[in-house]
This record gives structure tokens, C-alpha cells and sequence, in this order.
């Protein structure tokens, strides 16, 4: 299976991403999820599931922090599996360490274990164009 394209991002399409980031690595999951989805609703292409994965990411935490381990099990996977398409770095996102972050914290949600202390931020990619 061949790489995604990098993705076409307008000015205003990357402030909105980059808020949308903000906002998730501020813990305002909600808030997050409604700022990358008025994005991905505009878009069309391979960045359109990163978007996706992006927004099940916040949505799986929003859950966790209602005390819904199922619905945040249930869409962290999710996410992994559609954000595990796409190279590090696509849409200038170091997305190694968070697909590292959201293994461990499955791990820990099938396992019923105790979860990470804090939600994984989501990081710009060093040297990454797009």
C-alpha cells in the first residue's frame, strides 16, 4: 500500500489545525474535536482520515474524562488503526510518539490496568514539510 499524499493545506486550514492541536494538548477535548471536524468537513483527500483520526483521538479522551472506558477504548482503537496509514510527520504532526502513546494507553484500557497519569500531546513534527 502506497504512502498517503501529503496533504493540501490552505493558511486557514493549518491555523485550524494548529488550534485544534492547542486545544487538545490543553486538554479541551471537546472543543478540539469541533474545531478539527469543521475542518475535515471542507476537506477531501488522504487528509481527510488523518482528520478523522485526529478527531477520534480527542473524542476518546472527552470519553475518558466522563468515565467512559468502552466508548474511549472503542475509538482510540479506532483512531490507531486509521492515524497507523499515514507517515510521521504528515500534516507536520510527530505522529510516532502519539501512536506510542495511544498503544500504551489501549493497553492499559483492554487490560483494565491503570491508565497514564496524563493524556499524550500531540507534537509537531521537526523537520517535517506539509
Amino acid at each position: 500500500m502506497s504512502a498517503p499524499l501529503p496533504p493540501v493545506l490552505s493558511a486557514e486550514d493549518r491555523a485550524a489545525l494548529e488550534a485544534g492541536i492547542a486545544q487538545f494538548n490543553d486538554g479541551l477535548f471537546f472543543e478540539c474535536h469541533d474545531t478539527l471536524e469543521e475542518l475535515w468537513s471542507g476537506l477531501r483527500g488522504p487528509s481527510r482520515g488523518f482528520l478523522q483520526g485526529l478527531i477520534q483521538v480527542a473524542v476518546g479522551f472527552y470519553h475518558l474524562g466522563n468515565g467512559n472506558r468502552a466508548g474511549a477504548t472503542t475509538l482510540l482503537r479506532r483512531a490507531l488503526g486509521r492515524l497507523e496509514r499515514y507517515p510521521d510527520g504528515y500534516a507536520g504532526v510527530a505522529l510516532a510518539p502519539l501512536l506510542e502513546a495511544l498503544r500504551e494507553w489501549l493497553g492499559a484500557l483492554e487490560s483494565q490496568a491503570p491508565t497514564p497519569a496524563r493524556p499524550p500531546r500531540i507534537e509537531a513534527a521537526t523537520g517535517a514539510a506539509g
